[in-house]
């Protein structure tokens, strides 16, 4: 990822929180009969503050829909809809609450609880309050760890942001989703900062964050501890920078899967940089279908730290159709696996990675892994100062 983009993407951040606490008109929801008992039903109150502060045109900053702190708010599935008069933001103070009982999504888009869509003008969410995803009765269910009749595999993500361009959300907390706690599609220009995210180790299908078609993202300063994904890049992205994050247990960062169902895919210009993992399956994760087609390129992790990861650097590469289509560099990484393979590169036989880079990693393995090593299949790269486990990395392109 070049300088300029990450700058673009800075300035972004800095354009927003311009926004924060200078807007001069302000929606409460308690003003439009919310409760904030955390029994009564207060979603019509929530659809009642957002049209109000999306139709406002009165107001020269962006205007603020505020949920005050000190309550719990029950909402239901809900959309907050586009497009809007002006840029909008929503406060979140006290504790937004999902209904307990999957019953209450009967008859509706069980892969959603709290939508935001078609927001072109900007949406800025921040606050110190929290999203409370209630998603305990559908783990219950869930096909992962219950198959059989009448288990589920869609289950609600708790904030999901489609269609939208300048967005920014910090500082909140979002815990126990149901399925994926923050999900961002179709959307450009996009910064997370400063969240918390947080649910059990065996909550099934609970990535903290899942991206796809999304262009120009920041996501920096997070805890992201989840039973999936801390954070999973799905197709058609690019310009994704990822930064300070701690991400533990789950499956670690991942670049896909992608491809699956033969579809085409580009992903590029991917920078994850001062991360840390901790007891998590994997850390850093490319991922691929072998009927897909496209490129994954321009992926950089660097600055790593692994703790008790049992898959610290592994690649799943079953496709490229394009020479020069799947690279990926791995740079200054040093820490502990808890696997005899801690460097695993599997690429395809048709078109083998060509570009792949490791630099500077020191990796040792715990317990009764102490002998780890690396394992390469049609991979062709370099290795860059001390690699340890040794580099399995075929030097030569095949082309050549």
């Amino acid at each position: 990822m070049g300088s300029y983009n990450i700058l673009v993407i800075f300035c972004l951040v800095i354009a927003l929180t311009a926004h924060k606490n200078y807007a001069d008109s302000f929606y409460n929801v308690l003003d439009y009969e919310a409760v904030g008992d955390g029994e009564t039903d207060d979603t019509l109150a929530f659809l009642s503050a957002w049209n109000d502060t999306c139709n406002d045109d009165d107001s020269e900053e962006w205007p603020t829909m505020v949920i005050p702190e000190g309550k719990t708010y029950l909402v239901k599935p809900i959309t907050f809809a586009g497009p809007c008069k002006s840029g909008v933001q929503v406060q979140i103070e006290g504790t937004i609450k999902a209904p307990s009982e999957v019953s209450a999504w009967e008859g509706l888009d069980n892969g959603k609880w709290i939508l935001f869509k078609d927001l072109k003008s900007g949406l800025n969410i921040y606050g110190s309050g929290s999203v409370d995803g209630s998603g305990k009765a559908w783990w219950d269910q869930s096909c992962k760890y219950h198959p059989g009749k009448g288990c589920t595999k869609l289950a609600p993500t708790a904030i999901k942001i489609i269609n939208s361009k300048d967005v920014y959300v910090s500082n909140i907390a979002v815990y126990n989703s149901s399925q994926c706690h923050l999900t961002v599609h179709g959307s450009d220009s996009v910064a997370f900062q400063n969240l918390r995210i947080n649910s059990p180790g065996s909550s099934p299908n609970t990535d903290c964050i899942h991206i796809q078609g999304v262009k120009n993202m920041l996501i920096r300063d997070s805890n992201l501890t989840c039973g999936d994904d801390c954070v999973s890049i799905g197709d058609h992205t690019s310009n994704i920078n990822i930064t300070k994050v701690h991400c533990e247990l789950g499956h670690g960062i991942s670049i896909g899967s992608l491809g699956k169902g033969g579809n085409e895919v580009s992903v590029e210009r991917i920078k994850v940089e001062e991360i840390t993992f901790k007891n998590t399956t994997n850390g850093a994760r490319i991922k691929t279908w072998q009927v897909g087609r496209g490129s994954v390129k321009d992926i950089t992790f660097s600055d790593i730290e692994f703790d008790a990861v049992k898959n610290p650097i592994i690649i799943d590469q079953y496709y490229c159709d394009v020479r020069d289509g799947c690279n990926a560099t791995f740079l200054n990484a040093t820490g502990t696996t808890m696997t005899k393979i801690a460097i695993n590169v599997n690429c395809s036989n048709v078109v083998p990675c060509t570009g792949i880079h490791l630099g500077s990693i020191q990796l040792s393995g715990l317990g009764k892994y102490r002998n780890i090593s690396s394992s390469c299949n049609h991979a062709y790269g370099q290795a860059t100062g001390i690699v340890e486990p040794k580099s399995c990395l075929l030097p030569l392109d095949p082309e050549e």
